[in-house]
């Protein structure tokens, strides 16, 4: 085997690049080549000693990170635990993102054996260091270092790692809280948030550390906007209406894990309340403060616990999302009328600014609290909570022009695309009712619509629309009383029609069928013909262009949401560093897209690099407008 030379790295550069941008899955044996041929210690010797070499240091980080997610490589984790040390202090950001990548890693394969992950962190001091790359780390490492803490207190021997016994410990989370920065506060706050949704006893253990007070208590700290952003609780008509918007944001993402809710009751009772008495005050005038109450309310209803609590309270609080919800015109005169004095559920007096919401939101918040993103098993309530949604939805439509629950539903399915994409969903959770599946069955027209192939023409609305149609098709058949209706025959033979079908080839074939010529055939060919390929070929096509398109346009809107963000923030004389901030998940976000598309061939893996180096750009540009950003000599001189 050829001998590689230390003191010149550009075989193992040129060795690494390749091995880096493999375009296909690298397997435990390619990993193993790699590293016969190039010997970790190697690598890692010019990873700390040729940092200066252009190009070295990205790409033997992206190299390790694919050793390491092998089997193979991570069987070898262990005897490196000193250079995941190193990589924890090291200055270079990247590298501290492979070594936090590299614990995870660990964490992840290391299941068996003698020596447990959990005791070679404990060892090693590795904690410590994981704790201090969130703090002061950049976003990317902070978030690496979230997930690998995550995965330490997903083992019972971790719990006691993350959570010391002693208040005064410096690891802590409570006492780290205290001594951090506004942006190292909330960094802790999204970690303790995370480490809820670990299980059912990391949850307990984080409600008896009494570390839900450190949300309670940054109400108090009103010098500190971005720390008040992060709070759970007690919102309070003292606090800015962006302050309670970003509040419900964070507490609908909280409490939509059953986990959470499990751990103490009493605070989504209170978040609840809280959520409550803001749509119902007469003060509230912000369209934007509405529209994120009702998307809070969706999420926390998104669990069977969470949507209970919802339908349970009284009044219920799940009022408000379907009231929006039938708001077809944007104006709460349009399908609900004013109620009685006397009536139970009156409709609140809300101002005209929340009538103004787009009521998708609430549609999709309604087919959160009726289950449709549970599993099957799990989208019926109790019976109270049954009975009170059915009966405000029954209510709601009296109080309209259309008078029933069908006709509600068939004027959302009538909008435009958004809404009926939203409207699938919302019938999708509500058929699994017996008194839903038979409102829909008596409207022909909302069976017309969800098994007609050529209503939708993007993936995302010929998906919704075929889950639909699969929901009612489900619901039917489990129904003995509709199955056995002689009258309902056509119905269940359309759906059945549908289903078989699927979500796509349906449209295709309704496409093909107007657009074919009319021939009237003499010669009747022989039965068993096959069919031909280039049938097959332009189907696959067809498919693929739908699919490609979608995709596209989803990572046009998404560029474009984060540069008109990063323009209005640059046009802005009195910025605010912590605004990046939310514009920085905007960024994520796009990144996130670009990448899935890059992975399945929508997009060239250049043309994907180049669209989130604009955004880069872009963003550093804002941050060196503001002076919150200074470019090195070199970086500015190129």
């Amino acid at each position: 085997m050829e001998e590689y030379s230390v003191d010149d790295p550009t075989q193992l550069l040129e060795a690494a690049s390749d091995f880096a941008n493999y375009p296909g899955f690298q397997n435990d044996d390619s990993a193993k080549e790699f590293l016969d041929r190039f010997p970790l210690p190697v690598i890692l010797n010019a990873l700390q000693t040729k940092a200066d070499v252009p190009g070295l240091e990205s790409t033997l980080v992206a190299v390790l990170e694919r050793v390491f997610k092998t089997k193979y490589g991570a069987s070898l984790i262990p005897h490196f635990m000193p250079f995941v040390q190193v990589g924890l202090t090291a200055e270079s950001q990247e590298v501290k993102s492979l070594a936090c990548t590299t614990v995870s890693c660990l964490l992840e394969n290391l299941n068996e054996g003698s020596v447990s992950a959990t005791r070679l962190i404990l060892y090693h001091n590795i904690y410590p260091l994981l704790l201090d790359c969130l703090i002061h780390g950049n976003e990317k490492v902070a978030t690496l270092a979230m997930d690998a803490i995550e995965k330490i207190a997903g083992s019972p021997e971790g719990i006691d790692i993350v959570f010391p016994a002693n208040t005064n410990e410096a690891t802590h989370l409570g006492a780290l809280s205290a001594q951090c920065s506004s942006v190292g506060r909330v960094r802790v706050l999204a970690l303790i948030v995370k480490l809820v949704s670990v299980s059912a006893d990391v949850a307990s253990v984080v409600q008896k550390s009494n570390l839900l007070g450190l949300f309670e208590a940054e109400i108090n700290n009103r010098t500190d906007t971005l720390s008040t952003l992060s709070i759970l609780e007690l919102f309070n008509k003292s606090m800015e209406s962006i302050l309670r918007t970003r509040a419900m944001m964070i507490s609908g993402r909280i409490l939509s894990k059953e986990n959470y809710i499990h751990a103490d009751e009493l605070s989504v009772k209170t978040v609840l309340s809280a959520i409550d008495g803001i749509l119902s005050s007469s003060e509230t005038q912000e369209i934007d403060e509405c529209e994120s109450a009702i998307e809070a309310l969706g999420q926390i209803g998104s669990s069977i616990q969470g949507a209970q609590f919802l339908l349970s309270s009284s009044p219920p609080a799940a009022r408000h999302v379907i009231y929006a919800a039938f708001d077809r015109h944007g104006h709460g005169k349009q399908l609900v009328k004013e109620a009685d004095d006397n009536d139970e559920y009156a409709i609140l007096q809300f101002p005209a600014s929340f009538w103004t919401i787009e009521y998708a939101a609430a549609l999709h918040a309604l087919g959160n609290i009726s289950g449709e993103t549970r599993p099957a098993n799990s989208m019926i309530l109790t019976s109270d909570a049954e009975e009170s949604l059915r009966r405000l939805i029954y209510e709601t439509a009296s109080k309209s022009s259309k008078l029933t629950p069908s006709g509600l539903f068939l004027s959302v399915l009538k909008q435009d695309s958004e809404i009926r994409l939203a409207g699938y969903r919302m019938l999708s959770g509500l058929v699994a009712r017996p008194w839903c599946l038979m409102e829909i069955c008596s409207k022909q027209e909302i069976i017309n619509i969800v098994t007609d192939p050529i209503t939708e023409t993007t993936k995302l609305g010929m998906e919704a629309r075929y889950n639909c149609c699969k929901a009612i098709h489900t619901a039917f058949n489990m129904s003995s009383k509709l199955a056995s209706d002689q009258s309902l025959s056509g119905i269940a033979a359309k759906l059945h029609e549908a289903v078989k079908m699927g979500p796509y080839l349906a449209r295709y074939l309704a496409v093909s069928q107007l657009q074919r010529p009319v021939r009237h055939s003499i010669v009747c060919e022989v039965a068993t013909k096959k069919p031909d390929s280039a049938v097959k070929r332009a189907r696959q096509a067809e498919k693929r262009r739908i699919y490609n398109k979608s995709r596209k346009s989803e990572i046009k809107t998404r560029m474009k949401k984060v540069l008109e963000a990063l323009d209005g923030l640059k046009k802005k004389p009195d910025a605010a560093p912590e605004e990046v901030l939310s514009i920085e998940k905007l960024i994520g976000e796009a990144y996130s897209i670009i990448d899935k598309a890059v992975k399945v061939g929508t997009l060239h893996r250049n043309t994907g690099a180049r669209r989130k180096s604009r955004l880069a750009r872009r963003k550093k540009a804002v941050e060196v407008h503001h002076g919150w950003y200074t470019p090195s000599p070199e970086a500015a001189s190129v």
